[in-house]
């Protein structure tokens, strides 16, 4: 059953956002920014402030009665809501990409109600490309319908994935994780924006992409993108998807299970060995 219309308001308000952090990400390329450091390796710059401030700007002035969970600004992933309508903004995501010049990068921005993800708007300044969502009306980027791989087979897959900011404690399971991947599918990549390895699965650009120490503002948009695609998102361990949970598998659908049995497997041989 496709669900009643949503307000109309609430993805024009999205895409807002994410257009003018598109903007501001663009115009501070070329005028400069400071960089500073939340842990060892984790960056966050001027930008990052500076996008989430205007996002809830924008919210607080048409939502007055709305939560905003963002990475830069709130308390945690675990800030209690108090309202039925949460939007979840990542105002800079690939923030060391766009530290360093790298042009992967985007803004991410989605609307839950009463827990439901409703609606998702992801944004590419450098490629001007606009992932948008609604629950039950598709995936589009820039206006125009999107879909999922018809790729079956995991040697033929083209896979995604991202590390956390504490890969040096971590880097062993990481890495053979990686590796196992390495060994059964086409070739696996690491781009470094959570949002937009999302995306391009929605838009059949990989067959799926999996990632551990997630926070919910990293996939909240992008997870519903793919969803929508006709794509199939689960946790690691093939639970339903909990962007809190902070780990997902995100496929076409077609090398989901195989995807999985990766992961159990090379559990399996760690636990043992």
């Amino acid at each position: 059953m496709t669900p009643p219309d949503p307000n109309p308001v609430f993805l024009a308000t999205a895409t807002e956002i994410v257009l003018r952090a598109g903007e501001i990400q663009m115009a501070r390329r070329e005028s400069g920014f400071r960089v500073d450091k939340k842990g060892t390796i984790d960056l966050v710059t001027e930008v990052d402030l500076e996008c989430e401030r205007m996002c809830r700007a924008v919210i607080a002035e048409r939502f007055p009665d709305h939560d905003i969970l963002a990475e830069e600004l709130s308390s945690g992933p675990a800030e209690a809501a108090r309202s039925r309508h949460r939007w979840v903004f990542d105002p800079l995501d690939g923030t060391t990409n766009y530290a360093h010049g790298l042009p992967i990068f985007c803004s991410s921005l989605a609307l839950e109600i009463d827990g439901q993800r409703e609606v998702g708007a992801v944004y590419d300044p450098t490629r001007n490309e606009l992932f948008t969502a609604e629950r039950g009306r598709g995936a589009f980027l820039n206006g125009k319908p999107l879909g999922i791989s018809d790729t079956t087979a995991l040697l033929d897959a083209l896979l995604v994935t991202g590390f956390p900011y504490d890969i040096h404690q971590q880097g062993a399971d990481l890495v053979g994780l990686f590796g196992a991947f390495l060994g059964q599918a086409r070739a696996v990549r690491r781009l470094g924006s959570a949002a937009l390895d999302l995306c391009y699965v929605a838009a059949g650009r990989f067959e799926g992409f999996w990632e551990q120490h997630l926070k919910p503002w990293d996939v909240a948009a992008g997870a519903l993108i793919v969803t929508e695609a006709g794509g199939r998102v689960t946790g690691m361990d093939g639970s339903p998807f909990d962007p809190v949970a902070a780990h997902l598998v995100a496929s076409n659908g077609h090398v989901h299970e195989p995807m999985l049995d990766v992961i159990r497997q090379y559990r399996r041989d760690r636990t043992s060995s």
